[in-house]
């Protein structure tokens, strides 16, 4: 008898450890103004046709989609083999919703995150009166043996400063950042559409998490 309750108490306990999920969301802070580049900083162009933040975004209730960004341009520089700055302009007409197959229920989402009418424009991105976002490096550093790639976000012309972990590759001839998959808190940018924070009232079946999952995939070559 103990040893099966002993046995039960250890499986509860593996359960436990099993069931909880790590904090993937990143501090949102002040944005904090960048550095000048030294004269030996080498600049990489991004190549926009390579590069692509992943997103996932959902309500309350469990149900999500999964989504991409596609980005415009930017520059990554590099100064003694290590990331010094460097930023790249996300364009806001290129989000695309992945895990619809129905055409019209796609381009339905699809037009509802950009605000392609009068009505929704500013639920979401509102991509007629903001087209692009930005993400400009200010700080690579190591935290526990992992990179963390720190800089300012913009959206909607609101900019703050964020901190995530990525894998960043440096050779001759190209840069390759590969980041974590991490959380923003929306509402801080003003994408409060359906927010449970923001909106009072809300039943629980039309709230839609605050927080958006989002994953770096980025290329820049000399």
């Amino acid at each position: 008898m103990k040893k099966n309750v002993l046995a039960i108490v250890a499986l509860a306990a593996l359960s436990l450890t099993a069931c909880k999920k790590e904090n993937t969301t990143v501090e949102t802070n002040d944005a904090v103004e960048t550095t000048e580049q030294t004269s030996d900083a080498v600049a990489y162009n991004v190549n926009a046709a390579d590069s692509k933040l992943d997103w996932i975004g959902g309500k309350v209730s469990g149900d999500q989609h999964t989504g991409t960004i596609g980005l415009k341009d930017g520059q990554v520089f590099v100064t003694n083999n290590a990331v010094t700055g460097g930023k790249f302009t996300i364009d806001m007409n290129s989000i695309v919703v992945t895990d619809i197959t129905d055409t019209e229920m796609k381009a339905g989402l699809e037009g509802h995150l950009k605000g392609a009418t009068a009505e929704n424009a500013d639920h979401f991105f509102n991509v007629s009166k903001y087209p692009t976002s930005s993400f400009e490096i200010t700080k690579v550093t190591e935290e526990n043996g992992k990179q963390m790639i720190e800089g300012n976000l913009t959206i909607k012309e609101t900019s703050h400063s964020i901190k995530f972990p990525a894998t960043v590759t440096i050779s001759d001839s190209e840069v390759v950042i590969n980041s974590d998959e991490f959380e923003i808190d929306r509402t801080k940018w003003a994408v409060n559409y359906n927010s449970g924070s923001v909106v009072k009232d809300l039943a629980g079946d039309k709230i839609i998490n605050d927080n958006i999952k989002l994953k770096v995939s980025l290329k820049a070559t000399k």
